[in-house]
């Protein structure tokens, strides 16, 4: 029996996270992105299930996440949003989303929450975004922030990389994240960024801070569901990845000894297979021999 204390019934809200500074239990926040995998994350008593437009890469195989759409984005919130009882569901906004003006963005963040179900959105960016996260929030919209490595802006930042090594850097992302806060965001991921950086962030602000590659010294931490579970074990996964299962093998066995017993003629067996009462297949046994 685990000594972590049992989870709380209740489903956490926005304020119930952004409480949870100074002084409460660590964030748990897993991706998720559909009824499984959220059903899955629920019931291990994840806090957070963010239906991450990690989606692009993990569920569609593409090189990144800027081909995800809107379109999608709605359609596997509201599968994660359906499974989830007591986790807080956060919407990570595809690309071009909420850049294109701020009517825009509270229309598309508004179709996650409305037709999506989820409780809330993530937007990439600190500072250059503050004028969304502000604009969200008065419109009724929580809003988590996301400084650091920031995916959809992989093409300028020249790839996934570790952002926040140089000083002026390591600035530009505390006043990023102060940026975020004072817009109204009510929690923040730091996303691969120095430990010391993370550290002096999550200290500075006033909301909770949720890591990835950003060291232990968070309020929170969050990976990608598939990259914990080690489906993908062929994948190269970054350092802050910690595999806690290699279910991709056991998966990848179960279907092999499926498909040898298929060709063998072990499955189905007589009682894994439906039968006829035993007069009517009398019946129709002399029917068969009757009109062969």
């Amino acid at each position: 029996m685990s000594k972590i204390a049992a989870f709380p019934p209740e489903a956490l809200s926005v304020p119930a996270v952004r409480s949870r500074k100074p002084g409460g239990p660590k964030l748990v926040m897993l991706t998720a992105y559909d009824f499984p995998s959220a059903k899955l994350g629920e019931e291990a008593g994840a806090d957070i299930l963010l239906v991450g437009d990690s989606l692009g890469m993990v569920i569609q195989g593409q090189p990144d996440t800027l081909r995800v759409t809107l379109d999608q984005m709605v359609y596997h919130c509201s599968m994660v949003s359906r499974a989830a009882r007591r986790a807080l569901v956060v919407a990570d906004m595809p690309f071009l989303t909420y850049h294109t003006g701020l009517d825009d963005a509270v229309r598309h963040c508004g179709r996650c929450v409305q037709e999506g179900g989820v409780q809330a959105v993530k937007l990439e960016g600190g500072a250059k975004r503050a004028a969304v996260i502000r604009h969200l929030v008065q419109n009724e919209i929580p809003v988590m922030g996301h400084v650091g490595l920031t995916p959809q802006s992989i093409h300028a930042l020249g790839g996934f990389k570790v952002q926040g090594r140089t000083l002026e850097a390591a600035r530009q992302l505390v006043a990023d994240a102060r940026a975020a806060e004072e817009a109204g965001a009510f929690c923040l991921v730091l996303e691969c960024i120095p430990a010391e950086v993370a550290a002096e962030i999550t200290a500075t602000v006033s909301i909770p801070t949720i890591g990835i590659g950003a060291g232990p010294h968070c309020d929170g931490q969050v990976l990608v569901f598939h990259d914990l579970l080690g489906l993908y074990e062929d994948a190269r996964l970054p350092r802050f990845v910690r595999r806690y299962g290699t279910f991709g093998t056991q998966m990848r066995e179960a279907i092999g000894r499926f498909r040898e017993d298929v060709v063998e003629g072990r499955f189905p067996s007589s009682g894994e297979a439906f039968h006829l009462p035993e007069e009517t297949s009398r019946l129709f046994e002399e029917e068969r021999r009757a009109h062969p």
